[in-house]
């Protein structure tokens, strides 16, 4: 009984961990097919939609779809506002400098933690709160890029504030629905659904279907959105074994570690300070979260 709930209390971890692998990839290669071949940032929705599909079908083959109200609800919810979220963020980067917009965007996790603590009455211990204050001041100084260029406030501001609510409530309410009984299966299926059905409203944002690209660049694209779909439900996994006031810092300030890494030996680049001290940040932060969770477990079970 006691090595089971020691179980449970550290089931995430290895979704956890498969999450910042297949999202810290997909961040070293997702701008290839932009910056290679000037892909739209619509059509990499698009394609990543569909590859939505693969993880989707792996999930629910023998699974079964709980088909109860309050998984529709949840699912649609949560597929929603991770999607919408998606393509409010191809909008604002049209506008506005990623510079700005991302470290707004990298406080998602916060939102997460607010709301687990408050409306689902999460606990932690002082290491675990210690770790998560650093793993967010991480994510924030991963997306911190110098910028010469003179922008003055606009729409941009608000989009990205939009995004990171979306995120993080999306997040929470993974979470709401594991605790709702809902499993990864049904959910990961809705979010799925979700993510189609935005697909009219990305090739509005687009003025049509663009024409012209080298097979390479869908290929390509495909390619790298498969590890961002595998991930997403490596997240839907994690949350619903592990808190969401862990799990979303942990997973949101290791996989830009994996990335710059990445980056660094593919590409040849050097972390900036922010960067590196991000890394820093990130690793510390992880580290204590992972131990009071292990700790925690190994008291329940002796």
């Amino acid at each position: 009984m006691t090595t089971l709930t020691a179980t449970r209390r550290t089931g995430w971890i290895p979704y956890a961990g498969l999450l910042v692998l297949f999202w810290g990839v997909w961040g070293a290669f997702s701008s290839q097919p932009t910056s290679r071949y000037g892909y739209p940032d619509g059509m990499v929705y698009l394609i990543w939609s569909i590859t939505m599909i693969i993880p989707a079908v792996a999930a629910l083959r023998g699974a079964t779809v709980d088909r109860r109200p309050i998984a529709a609800f949840y699912g649609l919810l949560i597929g929603v506002t991770g999607a919408g979220g998606q393509l409010l963020l191809f909008k604002a980067l049209t506008i506005g400098p990623a510079y700005i917009i991302f470290p707004i965007i990298a406080l998602s996790p916060a939102i997460t933690v607010v709301m687990a603590l408050i409306a689902l009455k999460e606990r932690l211990t002082r290491l675990a709160v210690v770790g998560v204050v650093l793993a967010l001041v991480a994510i924030v100084l991963f997306s911190v890029a110098p910028g010469d260029e003179d922008v003055s406030t606009g729409p941009y501001l608000l989009l990205a504030v939009l995004i990171c609510v979306a995120w993080g409530v999306q997040a929470y309410y993974m979470r709401k629905a594991a605790l709702a009984g809902v499993n990864d299966a049904t959910t990961f299926g809705w979010m799925t659904i979700s993510g189609i059905v935005l697909i009219p409203v990305a090739l509005i944002m687009m003025g049509g279907f663009p024409t012209g690209f080298p097979w390479q660049a869908p290929a390509l694209t495909a390619a790298t959105q498969v590890l961002n779909a595998v991930g997403a439900l490596f997240l839907v996994m994690a949350m619903s074994r592990g808190k969401a006031s862990l799990v979303a810092p942990i997973t949101n300030a290791l996989a830009p570690v994996l990335t710059i890494a990445l980056s660094l030996v593919v590409y040849q680049t050097i972390p900036s300070g922010f960067q590196t001290a991000g890394i820093v940040l990130a690793l510390a932060g992880s580290t204590l979260m992972v131990y009071t969770t292990e700790k925690n477990a190994e008291l329940m079970a002796s």
